[in-house]
């Protein structure tokens, strides 16, 4: 069984760290302490989260070690990142997942903290939320109230979140293959998914819906990605996909000039259609501004007949933390 952490509380102290890139601007740091406490919780900054190393927040001992801090501290009750970018994924090895399993905690990032989420679900068995950071959303006066309201709402109770599109006006969301199927939620950024194969960090997706989303990505690398996770046999037994929304994915010359070139949702269907499970793609997640927040490790119902993604358990613990 996954372990769950206690639901943030009012007033409860929030860690930030920067297990990826750091911010391009620094004050960003500044403001994600104010964002924290406007959502009515305390800030407290991981000891080296200003630090930069290259294209990283600092080396990678120094944010592993905010990490374990962080984790270790009993009076942070959840961890935000401030932004993802690159190198979570260089963190793994350096991780004390026992220490983790012990004191479980909320952990809320996406994109290049997909990483964490995995490992910390393969190896700790942590229910940790694919959800808002700092750097670009909850320091945005202008974030969405429905993000923001799915990221309360998932991590500050211990009831089921319930539909991840509570409340989406947005005409995104398409059913590429009907059906209702319930399973435990894993998933995140399709990069580094892919990453993970071949590591010991990828959690096993027999029996679960599996969802993702990318950025910046053409259709042919989508086509690539998806081909080594169909040739993996990573994909052989899932449930259901539920795709996000896949920010500046879109090809400019598709379908322009002589030669033939496939839409995102051609790829989509060419690639996965095959695997004869439910799939619905443009659910509200991803690297846009309504971004739903989905924990991982949770039992969750795709119902590709409305098109929509029912988070059916908590992700937080009834037990006092």
């Amino acid at each position: 069984m996954a372990i769950k952490p206690p639901p943030l509380r009012h007033g409860d102290t929030v860690g930030i760290a920067a297990p990826a890139s750091a911010p391009q601007d620094p004050a960003t740091i500044d403001r994600a302490v104010a964002a924290v406490e406007e959502l009515g919780f305390k800030a407290r900054l991981a000891p080296n989260v200003r630090r930069r190393w290259g294209f990283l927040a600092g080396d990678d001992r120094d944010r592993a070690a905010d990490l374990m801090t962080l984790f270790g501290d009993p009076g942070v009750r959840a961890i935000f990142c401030v932004r993802g970018g690159y190198g979570s994924s260089r963190l793994l090895p350096r991780l004390d997942y026992g220490l983790i399993r012990r004191h479980p905690k909320i952990l809320l990032g996406y994109s290049d903290i997909t990483s964490l989420h995995l490992a910390l679900l393969k190896c700790s068995g942590l229910v940790s939320f694919h959800g808002p950071m700092l750097n670009s959303e909850l320091t945005n006066p202008e974030m969405p109230e429905f993000s923001l309201g799915s990221l309360l709402r998932t991590i500050t109770q211990a009831e089921p979140a319930g539909s991840i599109s509570r409340g989406y006006r947005k005409n995104t969301v398409r059913v590429l293959r009907e059906g209702k199927v319930s399973g435990v939620l894993a998933g995140g950024n399709l990069t580094l998914i892919c990453a993970a194969l071949g590591t010991p960090y990828l959690p096993s997706l027999v029996g679960k819906i599996l969802f993702f989303e990318d950025l910046g990505e053409v259709p042919y690398r989508f086509d690539r990605m998806l081909t080594q996770l169909l040739n993996s046999g990573a994909l052989a037994k899932v449930a259901g996909i539920a795709v996000g929304v896949n920010q500046d994915c879109s090809d400019p010359k598709a379908r322009k000039g002589g030669e033939y070139r496939q839409t995102m949702e051609e790829v989509l269907a060419e690639r996965l259609l095959p695997l004869d499970v439910p799939l619905v793609i443009g659910l509200p997640f991803g690297h846009v501004p309504h971004n739903a927040t989905i924990p991982l490790g949770v039992r969750a119902t795709l119902d590709a007949g409305v098109g929509d993604l029912v988070i059916e358990e908590s992700a937080c613990s009834s037990a006092a933390g």
